[in-house]
């Protein structure tokens, strides 16, 4: 269940992009144990409302056998965007390498999916735009799966 400070933490909800109910688990660290609050440290792939970062509150359950997500307890202000590969002749790697040196980081689950973390210290204007560029030219479609209130389309303004 837990590597020194490490633990997993099970997720159970109904996917929009899968369009069922599914599970996933994450990787967390102890952030107070006495409240059973962890702090995510994996990008979600499908876990909807949910960043690298946000301090959950999880509890044991005896029917799943780990830790299970109750609720958020403090958003990170960091947010998840989830992608998919349209065009295979375009290397998800390379995409990715692009993305990470724009200073967002993300995590493949196979050679067409892609989830992304947009730290709440950048600046989304940039990376939305290239995003929106890549899905004009169906290279890729792209959902904002937990966007911040610092990333919110009220806080961009896109000028005239």
């Amino acid at each position: 269940m837990s590597e020194g400070n490490s633990v997993k933490i099970f997720f159970r909800f109904y996917s929009d992009i899968l369009e069922e109910e599914t599970t996933e688990t994450l990787l967390a660290e102890i952030e107070n144990k006495e409240y059973d609050y962890y702090k995510l440290s994996s990008i979600p792939f499908y876990v909807p409302k949910i960043a690298s970062g946000d301090i959950v509150w999880a509890e044991y359950n005896e029917s799943e056998g780990m830790l299970t997500y109750r609720k958020t307890i403090q958003p990170s202000g960091n947010s998840t965007i989830h992608a998919i590969i349209l065009d295979d002749s375009y290397n998800i790697n390379a995409i990715c390498e692009f993305l990470d040196n724009m200073g967002c980081r993300s995590e493949t689950l196979n050679q067409n999916y892609f989830a992304l973390e947009v730290p709440a210290n950048i600046d989304y204007i940039p990376v939305k735009r290239k995003l929106d560029e890549l899905e004009k030219e169906g290279i890729l479609d792209y959902a904002e799966s937990c966007l911040s209130e610092k990333h919110e389309y009220k806080n961009i303004s896109f000028g005239s």
